[in-house]
């Protein structure tokens, strides 16, 4: 993994000087940090016990040896390929689940009751990372706080800075800043189909550099800088060649995000200050706004965060069968949404917050609940509300573990509108499409200079 960031150089004295200011308090004592090494809690503040009824197992550590068959830089097989379906939700009997399904979902069963269901699973708790992120978000517990208004993190290091949040925000803080790597270089299909199920599949590649996760970082040594990402379209020919790079800061009040990009029939690089919030993503015709990509993503400060608790959901996990490269784009894709038969859902326990627009901002979703993976602190679900606090989108992310690193996050990520009948699903992998974690990047390359560089060749 990449260890060379130009920005971790010296600099690690401010991280004790700010310590020592003790300006803020951290929310949580040392006596009940204990619960992070006692076996009351995993390291990453989740319970490890299963549920009484033993639907949810206890977790052991998640996937810690690769499955038998599997070589590194092969695509990641099933783990778990003679697992049955238990059952099946139907819009028949989805009134019998719906205590543990999301409104957004049961909204599915409504607009699609003849096509959607959802295949459920035995409860796989399969998360698991390096062991330096749970010693890192032990360390996290007693020492990170919010900064002021909560729109960054001050004192963490490495992992995500609260195992045990007090309030809805922290919650989403640590989906921001779980580990992912340090390197990702991933290509893959956005598709965004007619209610008629045609569609352009439209391939992307994307350059990932998160100094946050490289060894030896905290907050307060990457320069505000949590993510550079730098992203082309290789096809269609008529949208080939657009660029767009972006500088994602960890404090977006103190500094917002910047972002470049480059229009090959222009031939320029431009500021572009509007990705950012509810402004549309790339490649998803309208159908999903900028902070809906990794599930969310950029600053929080347009909405008031509430920690509802913490609640038992079928959510998509181990979609190893998405994941598949033995699968066609063209044989998920389907009037209205994927074809289910190829999803997996399984009961988790999830933190649920809720997100309120606040007074005086604007966002096309008023209201948004997200429910986050208690294991691994992705967001699995998100219902997003309208101005007349209707349901209007429903996001899934859909995890796997990657075992080789190990790190667990989303094969792919889909927004379904329930109220125009279309969707996006984006990350698709198949056909050839892969992640990898090997690459090695310099700061250098996530630069102005290396678009327009990008753009003359």
């Amino acid at each position: 993994m990449n260890k060379a960031i130009t920005w971790i150089t010296a600099c690690t004295f401010i991280l004790a000087v700010l310590l020592a200011a003790g300006t803020v308090e951290a929310k949580v004592s040392a006596e009940e940090a204990k619960q992070l090494t006692d076996g009351t809690l995993t390291a990453f503040g989740a319970n490890p016990k299963g549920n009484e009824d033993g639907t949810i197992p206890a977790w052991e550590g998640g996937i810690t040896e690769w499955p038998e068959g599997y070589e590194k830089g092969m695509r990641q097989i099933d783990p778990f390929p003679g697992d049955k379906k238990l059952f099946t939700i139907t819009a028949a009997n989805a009134s019998e689940y719906a205590d543990k399904l999301s409104p957004g979902q049961l909204a599915m069963f409504q607009r699609y009751p003849n096509t959607w269901k959802m295949n459920v699973y035995q409860s796989r708790r399969t998360a698991s990372y390096p062991q330096r992120q749970y010693d890192f978000a032990i360390k996290n517990a007693t020492t990170a706080v919010m900064a002021e208004g909560g729109n960054g993190v001050l004192h963490a290091a490495e992992s995500i800075p609260f195992p045990i949040p007090k309030e809805g925000l922290e919650c989403i803080w640590n989906h921001l800043m779980r580990f992912r790597n340090d390197t990702i270089l991933r290509t893959y299909a956005s598709i965004a189909p007619t209610p008629g199920g045609q569609y352009t599949a439209i391939t992307i590649r994307e350059k990932i550099l998160l100094p946050y996760s490289v060894e030896g970082a905290t907050v307060e040594t990457i320069n505000n800088r949590i993510l550079l990402f730098l992203q082309e379209v290789i096809a269609p020919a008529r949208l080939a060649g657009q660029i767009l790079l972006v500088h994602e800061t960890l404090d977006q009040i103190k500094e917002s995000r910047k972002a470049w990009t480059y229009n090959p029939g222009q031939r320029r690089v431009r500021l572009a200050p509007q990705v950012a919030y509810d402004n549309p993503g790339t490649g998803s015709d309208g159908q999903r706004t900028s902070d809906q990509l990794d599930m969310y993503n950029g600053a929080p400060d347009r909405y008031d965060w509430k920690l509802v608790g913490k609640k038992e959901n079928y959510i998509p996990y181990n979609s190893y069968k998405l994941h598949s490269d033995r699968l066609k784009i063209s044989d998920m894709i389907q009037p209205g949404h994927l074809d289910p038969d190829h999803l997996r859902y399984e009961l988790h326990r999830t933190w649920v917050v809720e997100a309120n627009l606040k007074e005086g901002t604007r966002h096309v979703y008023k209201k948004r609940v997200y429910y986050i993976d208690e294991d691994s602190w992705s967001i699995t679900v998100v219902d997003c509300y309208d101005a007349r606090l209707e349901i209007w989108r429903l996001q899934e992310g859909h995890l796997i573990n990657y075992y080789d690193l190990p790190m667990t996050g989303p094969t792919a990520e889909v927004v379904y509108d329930v109220q125009n009948g279309r969707y996006v699903a984006l990350g698709m992998s198949n056909e050839g499409l892969q992640w990898s974690f090997d690459e090695e990047y310099e700061t250098e390359m996530f630069t102005p200079a290396q678009v327009r560089r990008m753009g003359r060749r």
